[in-house]
């Protein structure tokens, strides 16, 4: 697990050292003011596009063939994407290099898969948490070092250094990773009895059956949703708040670490609290309060009250995560858990898709504060509907059944 958690670190610090800038590298390839918001979304959903067709792909291969090979597989094939970042000359080349990004990707969610597999059922949700937590720490590295790549060198050797990096995470799990063998139906060859007399969901069908593997999804969704929403504008309104467009990349580095910083914290402490709470309980919590603060970042008037109030946000949004997948990876069979990851990163794709196409389109239309006040409100409406549902599943619940257990997350009613 932790060889892993540092190639998800360099993983997610290649992206994030490529992927949030691309807003002020547009005005490099020559798009103008006027439309550089829109061509910022059309940019960062690209990938998305292909990731919400290519997600179960990829996940349905991982069960077959091992998980560790769709690592390498993805590593490798990001690295050569990042090197193509250096070379586009236009604006259309850089949207086709973005759709190959998501024909190719899967690195994290085939890691995270891979720790889901191997970890202890009573530690679950702690491994997940450090693992998301991962995700964050190359959130924190990413931003940073790609600022102050692309301020001293330009944003092209910002992005050939994003594909050194992954290359070196590809280069670990090649060397030092190995996987459980695989049993007769694609899974690993152990602990797979357990699972199946749960009635944990190994098929499609029996997924879509689910009404909380489902709501599950929709949150994840609204999740990707939130935080895609504001990357296509979140440099540009920092640019605003600073009255310069000089520097704003390592402005937005900075930002964005704090965000990161705020996940390492508190990411591994929601999958602790998972066990004794449940996620019934921290979902509501970590919607609420993500989105109460995404919508406050709408009114703060400097770049210091923004940057305190992005750190608080994260704290929130770095618990939604771990406790979805937590819960989705307790009601799933262990040899589908490829095929689950996959699904869950379709979810992801598709709040990655329509994200940045609805940021960039409230901030031609309405402003950049706005996005983070509906933003906010989304995630705020989220939290209210799961505490009502749970409402709603607690008065129609037959009088008969027996309580669910306290504390136990596989006890957990849908959200």
């Amino acid at each position: 697990m932790w060889i892993l958690w540092a190639c998800v670190l360099l993983c997610s610090a290649s992206y994030t050292m490529c992927v949030p800038f691309l807003p002020l590298f547009l005005f490099e390839l020559g798009v103008s003011d006027t439309g550089v918001h829109l061509w910022a979304g059309l940019v960062l959903s690209a990938s998305f596009l292909v990731g919400v067709v290519m997600g179960p792909f990829w996940g349905m291969l991982s069960d077959r063939y091992g998980k560790r090979n769709m690592i390498i597989r993805a590593g490798l094939s990001l690295a050569a994407v990042y090197l193509l970042f250096t070379v586009v000359r236009s604006p259309w080349e850089l949207l086709g290099v973005r759709l190959l990004h998501g024909f190719v990707a899967g690195f994290i969610p085939a890691s995270m898969a891979l720790v889901a597999s191997t970890a202890p059922k009573e530690k679950l949700g702690e491994a997940l948490g450090y693992m998301q937590s991962a995700a964050m720490s190359g959130g924190i590295l990413g931003p940073l070092l790609g600022g102050v790549l692309a301020s001293a060198f330009g944003m092209r050797e910002s992005f050939a250094a994003a594909a050194v990096i992954v290359m070196l995470a590809a280069l670990s799990v090649i060397l030092f990773v190995r996987e459980a063998p695989l049993s007769a139906d694609g899974g690993p060859a152990a602990d797979t009895e357990q699972d199946e007399e749960e009635g944990g969901a190994s098929t499609l069908g029996e997924w879509l059956r689910s009404p909380m593997l489902v709501g599950l999804l929709g949150l994840l969704f609204l999740y990707q949703l939130a935080v895609n929403t504001i990357q296509p504008i979140l440099s540009l309104h920092l640019a605003e708040l600073q009255g310069q467009l000089e520097d704003a990349a390592l402005t937005s580095g900075i930002v964005l670490a704090l965000a990161g910083a705020a996940g390492i914290l508190a990411s591994p402490w929601w999958g602790r609290r998972g066990a004794s709470w449940g996620g019934r309980r921290i979902l509501p919590l970590c919607l609420a309060g993500a989105g109460s603060l995404l919508a406050l970042q709408s009114a703060v008037p400097s770049v210091g009250m923004f940057s305190a109030v992005q750190f608080a946000y994260g704290l929130f949004i770095a618990g939604i995560v771990p406790t979805v997948n937590t819960m989705i990876m307790r009601h799933t069979h262990t040899a589908a858990r490829g095929r689950s990851f996959g699904l869950t990163s379709s979810a992801n794709q598709l709040g990655g898709l329509i994200g940045p196409l609805a940021g960039g389109a409230l901030g031609v239309w309405l402003g950049s504060p706005w996005v983070f006040a509906v933003t906010g409100a989304v995630l705020m409406a989220s939290a209210a509907a799961v505490l009502g549902l749970q409402a709603w599943r607690s008065r129609t619940a037959p009088r008969t059944s027996p309580a669910p257990a306290v504390g136990r997350e596989g006890a957990d009613p849908a959200p």
